[in-house]
């Protein structure tokens, strides 16, 4: 990176900062803290809600999953906009008139203090590993820039997000999120753009798509009924509507955002507003990743994308095996990037019988690429059993740091730090919330002053940060990055959202039995995540539906006694 990049990159940052400090310099409000306030309309929370969700590793993994496996990852998004319908319908609704600081305050009052706990714990269990991740992502970035230790980077990194978090409450998180999603469209934008200004100047767009399309990468939909698979239609429908509905109703990281600012309407419209926006986003990012792809059809990719761990390995007994390696890669691109210009031209031609033909040229070589980078894979396995040989989220960052302009360089990395500052702010700011609203306010020191409750958020705050500090530390031991926090997420929400749903619904149900459908379903996830290779999606719709039968059969039978209203 030039000094320009630099000068991009911090002054982003810290300009970004600097405005959430100035929004809230002379607040020392604890509702202002755990809330907001008015200054939060329903466009700032749009932004905060997408924000928040689109972290530093949706930049970082999104590209380089679409890069490896095409556009089906679009699919886990799909049950999400009839999830936030059903949010603005039925629980925004109900937190608003109850005046509630967090959503497990709700099953409190609907349930019994054992319910209300068991719920945040799962929340703070779940997205206290989550929080882990999300600082681990752009620790990469500095890690690869600097030359820094990665350990060290991610302490380095955790205590930025910390400090910015533990002084600024709920205001600051929401007020600075907004700016920083306007950087994030902004800089991917502009990296769009320039993938196609770096393409070859008589290759056009529509030329692009494509050879996408006949290497396999735009197939968007799936409908397959293998429950195996990860990314199909009804997985993404389903499950995902269940993992969405659970992560914005239920999920405190969120929850805070659209109660923020305290109107029902602004709550709504912020949420909507996500309902609309988030798919497209989602395509365009994979998108993106498919039109880096497409350019290193043309221009030689690395046999492997993590440049430290190969360059490692390269200086290790195994470095005649890797040369051998890269030479017949060398080969092979060449040849397929013949393939891909008579591929071209084919299509150019209209004719079926060539553009078959010369469709399968291509992907001969692609296969003998892929058997390739795999057999380098094994190489540095063998080198270093513990070596991460997933190189999916160094693709987009590779492009970046390679291909692009100084400036626009320092602008792209902004991106990614301004995606995990926002991340990493909600969850921290979430995390710290819940513990003293739900366990240390009623469970400690009830009667306790503002001033004291004030002082405890940011100090709990700060040790959750901590506390996802040392998890990040370990965070290189999980697979694509953007898959890790959907899996973690799905192995936890759905028996939340399963109490929740059964508060709603069911005004029969007490306490106890919810409690021990939750702790069952939760239990029965864990096994069968352990024990089979169901798609990771279909967790989140067992996990509900478990608590919710199972909790009415329990209060309905050995638990029978009068109804709750």
């Amino acid at each position: 990176m030039s000094a320009l990049d630099y000068a991009v990159l911090f002054g982003t940052l810290l300009a970004i900062a600097l405005y959430g400090w100035w929004k809230t310099r002379a607040d020392h409000d604890l509702d202002h803290y755990l809330r907001g306030d008015a200054s939060i309309r329903w466009g700032t929370i749009g932004l905060s809600v997408m924000a928040t969700q689109a972290s530093a590793i949706t930049f970082l993994s999104t590209p380089g999953q679409a890069y490896e496996s095409g556009m089906g990852f679009v699919q886990n998004y799909f049950g999400l906009p009839f999830a936030l319908i059903v949010v603005c319908a039925v629980f925004l609704p109900i937190y608003h008139r109850l005046k509630v600081v967090t959503a497990y305050e709700y099953l409190g009052q609907r349930f019994d203090q054992k319910t209300r706990l068991l719920g945040a714990f799962l929340f703070l269990l779940q997205r206290g590993l989550a929080a882990g991740i999300t600082i681990y992502a752009p620790a990469i970035i500095l890690s690869a820039l600097l030359g820094w230790n990665l350990r060290l980077t991610i302490i380095l990194a955790g205590l930025f997000v910390v400090i910015y978090t533990a002084t600024g409450g709920t205001t600051a998180v929401s007020h600075t999120q907004k700016w920083q999603m306007a950087v994030i469209l902004a800089g991917m934008g502009v990296a769009f753009g320039m993938i196609l200004h770096r393409l070859p100047p008589d290759f056009s767009f529509l030329q692009a798509i494509a050879v996408a399309g006949k290497m396999g990468k735009l197939q968007a939909v799936d409908f397959s009924l293998d429950f195996q698979r990860r990314y199909t239609f009804w997985s993404g429908l389903l499950g995902g509507f269940f993992l969405a509905l659970s992560y914005f109703g239920t999920d405190q990281s969120q929850v805070q955002r659209y109660l923020a600012g305290g109107s029902l309407a602004a709550g709504r419209f912020g949420l909507l507003f996500n309902a609309v926006l988030k798919i497209p986003m989602q395509f365009f990012i994979l998108l993106t990743g498919v039109m880096v792809f497409i350019f290193f059809q043309f221009e030689k990719p690395p046999i492997f994308f993590n440049k430290p761990a190969y360059v490692r390995a390269t200086q290790s007994a195994q470095a005649d095996k890797l040369a051998s390696l890269q030479t017949r890669y060398d080969e092979v691109f060449a040849r397929k990037q013949t393939a891909v210009h008579n591929l071209t031209s084919a299509m150019a031609s209209h004719s079926a019988p060539a553009v078959t033909a010369a469709t399968g040229a291509v992907l001969q070589p692609q296969k003998e690429l892929e058997a390739i980078r795999t057999e380098v894979k094994r190489t540095l396995k063998a080198v270093d059993p513990r070596a991460d040989t997933s190189d999916a989220d160094y693709v987009f960052i590779t492009f970046v740091l390679n291909y692009l302009p100084h400036g626009i360089i320092g602008l792209l990395v902004a991106v990614i730090f301004c995606a995990g500052m926002s991340s990493s702010a909600s969850e921290l700011n979430a995390l710290g919330s819940t513990t003293v609203v739900d366990f240390y306010r009623p469970l400690l020191y009830p009667e306790a002053s503002e001033a004291h409750y004030l002082l405890i958020s940011k100090v709990m705050t700060a040790a959750w940060g901590a506390i996802a500090i040392s998890f990040a530390l370990f965070a290189n031991l999980v697979e694509n990055l953007i898959q890790a926090i959907n899996i973690l997420g799905s192995i936890f929400y759905g028996s939340i959202l399963g109490i929740f749903l059964v508060a709603f619904f069911l005004p029969f149900v007490r306490g106890t039995a919810v409690f021990v459908a939750a702790l069952f379903a939760q239990t029965l996830v864990l096994v069968l995540f352990y024990s089979t290779s169901i798609g990771y999606l279909w967790y989140n719709l067992l996990g509900c539906l478990v608590v919710f039968g199972l909790s009415a059969v329990l209060e309905k039978t050995f638990l029978h006694g009068p109804s709750v209203a």
